[in-house]
Formats: C-alpha cells, sequence, structure tokens
C-alpha cells in the first residue's frame, strides 16, 4: 500500500464531493440567487407583454433602474382589483429568472385608504435583491396611489426585508386615491386576500 499524505486525501475527498454534489445542485437551481436583468431587457420584455412599446413604460423602467438598480427577478401577469375604502386586488402570472428557472405565481392582497374604483391590468413586476425563486412566496407592504380614467400606465414599491417589488401596471378601469396595503404571493391561487 502505497503512503498517502493527509492533504491528498482532503483533495482526492473535495474531488470526490464535488463531482457528486454537481448533479444534486442542478436539480436545486431554484435556490440559486437569480442573476440580474439589464434595463434594455425588460423595456423589450414589456414591449412584447403589453403589446406596443410606450415611452411611458421605458420611463417607468428608466426610473425604477435607477432607484434600485436592475432586477434579478421580474413577473408578466394580469390583475384585477376594485376599492371603497377598503379593497382587494388579485392577480397571477409567471416569474422569469435569468439562471434560476421559471415559475407560476399568484398575488392578492387587501387595502384600506382614501381610494375608489376598479381596475383589470396587464402588469409587469419588478424584483430586486431576490436571494432565491422560494424567497418570493410572502407578504410585501407598500403604499398605491392611483389616478387614471380609462387606461394609463403607474408604479408603486412594496418591500419585505431587503426584497423590493416594483409592480408596473397598464390598466383600464377607473381609480381614484391612495392606500395602503400588502400583496401576499403564493404558490396556488386563493380568493382569501389575507
Amino acid at each position: 500500500m502505497l503512503p498517502i499524505s493527509r492533504r491528498d486525501a482532503m483533495t482526492g475527498l473535495v474531488t470526490f464531493a464535488a463531482a457528486v454534489a454537481a448533479p444534486i445542485a442542478g436539480a436545486f437551481a431554484y435556490d440559486r440567487r437569480p442573476a440580474k436583468f439589464s434595463q434594455q431587457e425588460l423595456v423589450d420584455s414589456g414591449q412584447r407583454f403589453f403589446g406596443t412599446i410606450s415611452r411611458g413604460l421605458a420611463e417607468i423602467v428608466e426610473e425604477a433602474t435607477r432607484r434600485w438598480g436592475s432586477p434579478n427577478a421580474y413577473v408578466l401577469g394580469q390583475e384585477a382589483g376594485g376599492a371603497f375604502i377598503a379593497g382587494a386586488r388579485y392577480g397571477e402570472g409567471v416569474m422569469y429568472t435569468r439562471n434560476a428557472g421559471d415559475r407560476k405565481v399568484f398575488w392578492q392582497g387587501p387595502s384600506v385608504g382614501f381610494d375608489a374604483g376598479a381596475d383589470g391590468d396587464r402588469t409587469m413586476m419588478l424584483v430586486y435583491d431576490l436571494p432565491a425563486v422560494e424567497a418570493l412566496f410572502r407578504r410585501y407592504i407598500g403604499v398605491d396611489g392611483s389616478a387614471y380614467f380609462l387606461g394609463g400606465f403607474g408604479f408603486t414599491a412594496l418591500t419585505a426585508d431587503h426584497v423590493v417589488v416594483v409592480p408596473i401596471r397598464s390598466g383600464v378601469g377607473a381609480r381614484l386615491g391612495i392606500d395602503v396595503g400588502y400583496l401576499k404571493f403564493t404558490r396556488r391561487a386563493t380568493w382569501n386576500p389575507f
């Protein structure tokens, strides 16, 4: 038997562990921190999603990236909401990441404030500092202001810990006011806004 040094044994063990772990790591791709998207990628995706490029969309994406940097995930979906002092919002879509896979998501949440009206929106949500795909599934609190009749773009910011979610909405309806509330992201649809 050939003598083997402790260092050679450790190197061999590390190499063996890496070879065994590589296929397993691929199975847990959803646990990786998603890579960031550029501003142009977001505008292009928004153009395809909303149907036409709008100067308003480009300006909102530019302002959001100026404030919070480059997002490492985004959600494209549809939602509907209504309020008369108290309200609720429901939506569904797909969260896209560059390197951690895509995931179907649902969101809902209550609101309260000086707010009245109803709207149906196509929504793009920019997600900043998401540590892993599974970290999206929680409540994000924020203040929302709406002022449009028939249509338009608007955005707000919701936060939880260090993660920031910025919904950009292009809606049809009539809505006026300001409210405080939260959005709760879930893996399955539910009618319970809480």
